[in-house]
């Protein structure tokens, strides 16, 4: 057999067999970006990790294009190695974020001793061009805050008279064709959807605080059908990933309570050396011998960026009714799975309410549930909300059900009472993004504004 290098940096027979390396988002988009109409590659697979049930599924016709008349079929990612050797594949793709980057190491050793060739597709290649201005909240882990930043700045925008679309990074767990473009003004669409809790929990804040919500599997047609209606577009990011459109402004978060993570995970880095505003977030509840660590570490890795300052102050809806009782505390799922965080702003808000005690959920977690403190084992007494798929929604809701406890503290940003039932009364914390110190965060991006004439910045 013939093998040559080619510029797409890997072995290459034509066509070039690949296999791409996701969690359903950034590898559906990197196939639509890249690969889609691409008649020198074929894509034998997609493979799936870090979210459950997004495996034995198919990436459909109507999305894969005229070259996939059958789709592409998505494997586990435990299958690497058999299905590099039966396809002869040429080359894997990696194509999702959060992992160390010892941890992608690892990953493409086993991708070279099945025989391929293991690549990255970096920010040029990959990122569309919008038509209007957009501003691009990303961050170095999973839970710094990008979705409250958003909010916030989206707030702060529609006050200069401008009008705005949130596109937010995907999350298509359901059924792919029917999620290719997708758009929310009310939770009523998100109902119809059939959203997932985690889904849930990025788009019921925006749509609280009036913003139209654009996701999907598609970005091309959906940053074609939001730049229509808007005078500028935020991108609210997911875990550490670049964004999917060119940013005209690029926020990037880091996390105080996670000192040293600013470059150990990928591709939080890449988005770190990218940044035009660095955010130190949750500088009210973190160390300040670890905010100047993080600081120095911004000034040294990226000595262009300007940084600010943040805060998450945390209101707990009703915090009489958390004092003095047992609490299980339920958290925002991702941060505290693979975003590595033992705990939230659940727990924080429900002992300083002086609880009685926090009860360990562990005791109570059905099988499903406990398949998750199992292979996340870094989680302290807390819940994450996990509900990828109604049978782990169901498993949520028997575990809390089962809980000896008085009262439910629910930090995730979705209404948890609304879609499981619960025996327990809910109090709920939130938690929102504020701004402190000089220089402002708002300050750099009203110069922002007039530097491009837009909206009423004075």
């Amino acid at each position: 057999m013939d093998l040559t290098r080619t510029a797409k940096g890997c072995a290459a027979r034509s066509p070039t067999r690949i296999v791409i390396m996701g969690a359903a988002g950034r590898d559906f988009h990197n196939f639509n970006r890249v690969y889609r109409h691409d008649k020198t590659v074929e894509v034998s697979a997609f493979t799936a990790a870090q979210i459950s049930g997004i495996a034995n599924r198919r990436y459909p016709a109507s999305l894969a294009g005229s070259l996939y008349p059958e789709g592409i079929p998505i494997v586990a990612e435990t299958e690497l190695e058999s299905l590099c050797r039966r396809e002869q594949i040429d080359c894997v793709v990696f194509a999702y974020s959060d992992l160390t980057h010892a941890e992608v190491m690892h990953l493409a050793s086993r991708a070279m001793v099945a025989g391929a060739d293991f690549l990255f597709l970096g920010p040029e290649r990959t990122m569309l061009s919008a038509q209007v201005p957009v501003i691009a909240v990303s961050a170095v882990r999973t839970g710094c805050g990008k979705s409250q930043t958003t909010r916030w700045l989206s707030k702060l925008l529609k006050q200069k008279g401008l009008k705005v679309a949130v596109i937010r990074h995907p999350m298509p767990y359901g059924d792919l064709a029917k999620q290719a473009v997708q758009r929310f003004a009310t939770k009523a669409d998100l109902d119809v959807a059939e959203c997932t809790i985690e889904e849930r929990e990025e788009y019921e804040p925006h749509l609280e605080v009036g913003n139209i919500v654009y996701a999907g599997v598609d970005y091309g047609a959906i940053v074609q059908k939001a730049e229509r209606e808007a005078d500028i577009i935020l991108w609210d990011g997911g875990n550490n990933d670049f964004p999917f459109i060119k940013p005209d402004l690029h926020l990037v978060l880091v996390d105080p309570l996670r000192p040293g993570d600013e470059t150990t995970h990928h591709p939080g880095e890449v988005v770190l050396r990218m940044a035009d505003i660095v955010i130190i977030a949750k500088v009210d509840s973190a160390a300040d011998a670890d905010i100047q660590r993080v600081s120095d570490t911004v000034k040294t890795v990226n000595p262009q960026a300007v940084i600010v300052r943040g805060t998450s102050p945390i209101k707990l809806d009703n915090p009489e009714a958390v004092r003095d009782r047992r609490v299980l505390v339920v958290e925002d799922g991702p941060t505290t799975t693979h975003g590595g965080m033992p705990y939230g702003a659940g727990y924080v808000a429900a002992t300083r309410a002086q609880a009685a005690a926090i009860v360990d959920p562990r005791a109570s977690a059905v099988p499903e549930i406990a398949e998750v403190y199992a292979r996340y084992p870094h989680i302290g007494s807390i819940l994450p909300a996990m509900g990828y798929f109604p049978a782990q929604l169901k498993a949520l809701e028997q575990t809390i059900n089962h809980a000896e406890a008085d009262v439910v503290v629910a930090a995730t940003p979705s209404d948890l009472s609304s879609l499981i039932k619960l025996n327990k009364p809910v109090i709920r914390a939130h938690y929102e993004f504020a701004e402190i110190g000089k220089p402002s965060l708002s300050a750099q991006v009203e110069q922002f504004l007039l530097r491009n004439n837009l909206g009423n910045a004075s």
